[in-house]
């Protein structure tokens, strides 16, 4: 138990001081838009130093959760960095400054923005934290290898989804119409539906442990994150006033698990 304490603290430790340091960047830049991209970076620092912590860990399954991490990560953290570049400040943070007092946005934006992102990130991440402890068992069974093709399926799903937005949005033709071709023809958020499945999957190669099991509020929380807080909810709310076709959208597509389109899909 001992190990598993230092392990969790020495992560959160890492995650306040890397949001110490990006929450100092922003104070100069006037943003902190920047920061969606660093949530995904951070997985990848708590995964390695996880790895690092526990060399007593089942290697396969150490070096599994390390790697799905990474991959997860480098693809979606260098997209919404690739996305702040091209488009610039996020709307979201904007709405959120808009009643703050000029004076009051650093700390503002200190509570609720970077010392937030550091406590759920560390949440989100326990399957990665717990799932490298253990030392048993020592191969890879069933439920490892079901988390790890969940794990792909939500790789692909977020990847493609992310590819067809941005191409879609790179179209002149497409100002303001809604996407829903390709996987968003399906579910209207297969980004956020892919993103779910990649913590679910990490989780199962992490409850194979036993120990893991206690991470299932890892994805829990970031379902709800994605399904009823910062996610769709939000998403959907700016979409429904800026897009006249949107309620006819909802009307017909999946909010979130893809499913065939319901009657009047224009396809």
């Amino acid at each position: 138990m001992g190990d598993v304490m230092m392990l969790l603290g020495s992560n959160f430790v890492l995650l306040i001081g890397m949001m110490l340091v990006l929450w100092a960047i922003s104070i100069p830049l006037k943003d902190v838009s920047f920061i969606d991209s660093f949530w995904a970076f951070g997985f990848i620092l708590v995964a390695g130093l996880s790895f690092i912590l526990t060399p007593d860990g089942a290697a396969g399954r150490r070096l599994l959760l390390l790697g799905l991490t990474a991959i997860w990560g480098l693809r979606l953290g260098g997209y919404l960095f690739w996305r702040w570049r091209k488009e610039g400040p996020d709307k979201r943070y904007a709405a959120m400054f808009k009643h703050v007092k000029p004076e009051a946005r650093h700390w503002h934006s200190f509570k609720f923005v970077f010392m937030l992102q550091a406590v759920l990130l560390w949440v989100v991440s326990l399957p990665v934290q717990l799932g490298q402890v253990s030392a048993t068992p020592a191969a890879l069974g069933p439920l490892a290898f079901a988390g790890a093709a969940l794990a792909v399926i939500g790789i692909f799903f977020e990847s493609v989804g992310d590819w067809q937005m941005a191409k879609f949005k790179a179209d002149p033709d497409s100002a303001g119409k809604v996407m829903d071709r390709g996987l968003w023809r399906y579910t209207r958020h297969p980004n956020y539906f892919g993103d779910a499945c990649v913590w679910w999957g990490l989780f199962l190669i992490a409850a194979e442990t036993g120990i893991g099991l206690a991470a299932i509020l890892g994805p829990v929380l970031m379902t709800a994150l994605l399904v009823k807080w910062s996610g769709a909810a939000l998403l959907e709310r700016g979409l429904k006033r800026s897009r006249p076709d949107y309620d006819a959208y909802i009307a017909r597509t999946s909010g979130f698990i893809p499913m065939p389109p319901k009657s009047g899909d224009p396809s």
